[in-house]
């Protein structure tokens, strides 16, 4: 096992995840990490864009390899509470895609 047992990334870059407050969902789970004392084993990012804009703000958990969508606080709480602490990805924000860059086209 690597240093963390989780590594989270919370898209906070691009201009689509950062007006969608990903900043906020970023503070709630490292916030959230840290009161449940897990801060050591689960770590939490910001990230750069990560090229699906217009499904965000976008999380992604490894090693697990599970992306979330649309992460607003209430999602990152179900997150919080259901993943990261109780090891079951959270199905309602799963955001599965073909692999890629997957950007909403803008009109």
């Amino acid at each position: 096992m690597g240093q963390y047992e989780k590594h989270v990334f919370v898209c906070t870059g691009g201009k689509d995840c950062a007006a969608q407050d990903s900043e906020a969902t970023f503070n709630f789970l490292k916030a959230g990490l840290r009161e449940a004392g897990v801060a050591q084993r689960v770590r939490v990012n910001k990230s750069g864009c990560m090229s699906q804009c217009g499904h965000g703000p976008m999380v992604v958990v490894y090693p697990e390899d599970v992306w979330y969508h649309g992460v607003d606080v209430p999602a990152a709480q179900r997150i919080l509470t259901g993943h990261l602490l109780g090891g079951v990805p959270v199905e309602a924000q799963r955001y599965v895609a073909p692999p890629g860059d997957n950007k909403l086209k803008k009109d």
